[in-house]
């Protein structure tokens, strides 16, 4: 199995870029060792091989992520082709001051004069174009796309057949120019022409890329804003440089203008994660800084101290490859935290912030502590000026929690068709699931300044994915709260339904029964005084007496029927049913055959929850007549009662006493109620019992 190791999209990064970075440094060495054999200038040609080496760098860290990329093939082209002209333009002096003029010193000569129309012009002119797909912004660029090239081919050809000679690092020092073509050389001179048009040429590149920055959004937009300062910045530099003579002033600033360019868009690189290469330069810093250690790890033992001590290399050698891999490790750490910061900034890797999330989950931390830990994880990780976590209940959002502050949204969005619909104020939504379940989401705001990359989305995404067990058990305990308070509100509800049942009771029997049986104890009474005097008198009361007591009887078996009738009890709720339908005041149809019998409490529940709702419409329904069905399957006893009145809408009317009073009187035995009903359509009252829970529990 292969070693290597691939970044964060799974795409194994390019070596060959690195190759020519470390070519490009050795023909720069070589360079500056001729440099100092022609006895020049050194500080201000070593100042330029920095800064082209900085579109080197720039162009393999492009490059080894996406090798078909122009912008890396670009810079890479322009650093090589530069500093081996450099390299040329030297050995041009050297060879001709040494008498050793030939074929490779004319070669030499050629691509000192070519070499900055091969490589910074093309690059100049035609990087702010493709910027940062590698495409024209539209098809109308490719004009000036084809004015360039054709200008920088007559420019070539023009240095190639115009020019008697090929000059080296030193101008009054050259070699003759073997296709000198005489008559193109006494042509008028493309000096002027190439001073109007490369500039025009220029200002037309950093319109394009203007354009473009109008048109972009988000972390494109901030890119192609590093980018357009950096290349502005870098003409005005080379401009001014321009003005200056020959000297160090004049290198160190055509320097720093031409290292501006490479280094904006290695800012949109490190800064704004384009072309997700931050696995790529972690990685480039980590080696550098551990080679840089071993460096000086050695040079210090072997080569200073070796020097101080007299001591044999070998041994100092051998000392310190032993320093070198004690220390490695504890090195290899802190450079690690040192990379991460310079590309991730003062933020957490991604790594890290998944690494700490699944810590803090693993912890036994209570619901109200884990929802403000999971906000900061999230607000910190992708450096976020606000973070909030959502939680999906009852087909709505809620804001439960947030970062930086505790502060939290109390508005309550509703969740159409179950999808997460978009939040004012927020850059990013990210839903989160659990077995295909939609739990909540997380949301956050970043700065202007700091878009939400393509990095910052993954994280996102990975988080979301491993928040879902966690939401879940949250929304649990919140939907257990909820259930625990609407048991309480319903425990109330029904003590005092009990209460006004009791006083309703009381109320009746004062003013009915018991009114009857003290009329019949003074009847009595009175028949007992009438007996001897009047025998017919008191054989007239005896018998009056018996039709009241027949009359208090029927008012107590009425009275004993709406406590729990004795036809329920006796032959179950089909019969009781039909009986009540028969004493309503409008017609109803009684559907309930082959259901069977239940517990007292299933069959008293159904049954006076059908009485509750013929009541209802009776009184407010303005129905001509209602239907009763009763069915028993799946585990549960379902009933519906339907009118064809006026109807109503559910949603403005709500629950009244009597349908409040239904769902109180299932939900004690975990059944539900459900009404249905539009404006001229009537109403239905839907409600269910599991019979096989209630039985199980009885």
């Amino acid at each position: 199995m292969s070693s290597a190791t691939t970044d964060a999209s799974g795409v194994r990064p390019a070596r060959w870029p690195w190759l020519l970075v470390v070519l490009y440094a050795a023909i720069g060495t070589t360079g500056m060792w001729v440099v100092s054999l022609n006895g020049e200038e050194l500080a201000g040609q070593i100042l330029l091989v920095v800064a082209f080496g900085m579109f080197a760098v720039v162009g393999a860290l492009i490059s080894s992520r996406d090798r078909r990329n122009v912008i890396g093939g670009l810079l890479l082209w322009c650093a090589l082709v530069i500093v081996f002209s450099a390299l040329c333009s030297e050995l041009t002096t050297w060879l001709v001051v040494h008498g050793r003029v030939g074929p490779f010193t004319v070669f030499c000569g050629f691509m000192n004069n070519v070499g900055w129309v091969c490589s910074i012009l093309p690059t100049i002119l035609l990087l702010p174009l493709l910027f940062p797909d590698g495409k024209l912004p539209s098809r109308r660029w490719r004009i000036l796309l084809w004015l360039v090239a054709v200008s920088l081919v007559v420019m070539f050809f023009d240095l190639l057949l115009a020019q008697r000679t090929f000059t080296g690092s030193n101008p009054d020092i050259g070699v003759t120019n073997p296709l000198y073509v005489p008559a193109i050389g006494r042509l008028p001179t493309f000096d002027p022409a190439i001073g109007v048009l490369f500039p025009i040429f220029a200002i037309c590149a950093i319109v394009s890329l203007f354009l473009r920055f109008r048109r972009a959004h988000g972390v494109e937009r901030q890119q192609i804003k590093w980018v357009f300062f950096g290349f502005a910045f870098a003409v005005l530099g080379i401009i001014v440089a321009g003005w200056l003579p020959d000297g160090f002033a004049n290198n160190a600033l055509s320097a720093i203008a031409f290292a501006a360019f490479p280094l904006s868009i290695g800012i949109a690189v490190l800064r704004f994660h384009l072309y997700d290469l931050d696995v790529v330069v972690k990685k480039t810093l980590l080696y550098a800084a551990l080679a840089v250690f071993a460096t000086i790890v050695y040079l210090g033992l072997v080569v200073g101290l070796g020097a101080v001590l007299g001591r044999d290399s070998s041994f100092l050698t051998m000392v310190a490859a032993v320093i070198v891999a004690v220390t490695f490790q504890p090195v290899r750490t802190r450079l690690t935290r040192f990379a991460n910061r310079i590309v991730y900034g003062k933020r957490a890797t991604p790594y890290e912030v998944l690494t700490e999330f699944s810590e803090r989950v693993g912890d036994a931390y209570a619901d109200e502590d884990v929802l403000p830990r999971m906000a900061r994880v999230l607000g910190e990780g992708i450096g976020a000026e606000r973070a909030d976590v959502w939680l999906a209940v009852d087909h709505e959002l809620r804001d439960v929690a947030a970062w930086p502050t505790a502060v939290v949204d109390a508005a309550q969005i509703p969740l159409p068709n179950g999808s997460v619909p978009s939040i004012d104020g927020v850059d990013r939504v990210f839903p989160v699931q659990h077995a295909g379940e939609l739990l909540g989401a997380l949301a956050v705001r970043k700065p202007a300044s700091d878009p939400v990359t393509p990095s910052d989305e993954k994280l996102m995404s990975d988080l979301a994915g491993q928040a879902g067990l966690v939401l879940r058990n949250v929304r649990l305990t919140e939907e257990l709260k909820l259930r625990l308070l609407d048991l309480k509100a319903a425990q109330k509800r029904l003590v005092s339904a009990q209460d006004e049942e009791r006083r309703r009771l009381e109320r009746n029997i004062h003013d009915g029964a018991q009114q009857q049986l003290v009329a019949l104890q003074v009847r009595q009474r009175l028949v007992e005084q009438l007996i001897d005097r009047d025998p017919a008198k008191a054989k007239e009361i005896v018998a009056q007496l018996q039709t009241d007591t027949g009359s208090a009887l029927q008012d107590l078996r009425d009275l004993a029927r709406g406590i729990y009738p004795p036809l329920l009890a006796d032959e179950g709720l089909a019969a009781a049913l039909t009986a009540q339908a028969r004493k309503a005041s409008l017609p109803v149809a009684v559907e309930a055959a082959g259901i069977g019998r239940f517990s007292p409490s299933v069959e008293a529940a159904v049954y006076f929850s059908v009485l509750e709702a013929l009541q209802n419409v009776a009184k407010y329904a303005a129905a001509t007549s209602a239907q009763v069905l009763v069915a028993n399957g799946d585990g549960e006893l379902r009933f519906e009662v339907r009118d064809d009145g006026k109807g109503f809408d559910p949603a403005r009317t709500g629950y009244g006493t009597g349908l409040q009073g239904i769902a109180d009187r299932l939900a004690t035995l975990d059944g539900t109620v459900q009404v249905r009903s539009a404006p001229g359509e009537g109403a239905t009252v839907l409600g269910s019992i599991p019979v096989a829970t209630v039985e199980a529990q009885a």
